[in-house]
């Protein structure tokens, strides 16, 4: 069975891994934005496996939701 990971543990693993590229899995559930693309954000959840971007493996960087603008 899968172990349920403590908050603590999963603020220290976004801590040091702030981005991921195409292909990993999720670290955290949250929004993300493609590495070329900042303007674009999706929402992913833990263990989703990232994808390409318009058809490109990219890098993947965890926004946070004050970073987040409506524009």
């Amino acid at each position: 069975m899968k172990r349920i990971a403590l908050l603590k543990e999963r603020k220290g693993a976004t801590a040091g891994a702030p981005s991921t590229a195409t292909g990993s899995h999720c670290p955290v559930s949250g929004l993300w934005s493609p590495d070329h693309d900042p303007h674009t954000v999706l929402s992913f959840f833990e263990g989703h496996v990232f994808p390409a971007f318009d058809g490109v493996p990219t890098v993947w960087r965890r926004r946070s939701a004050g970073t987040v603008s409506a524009n």
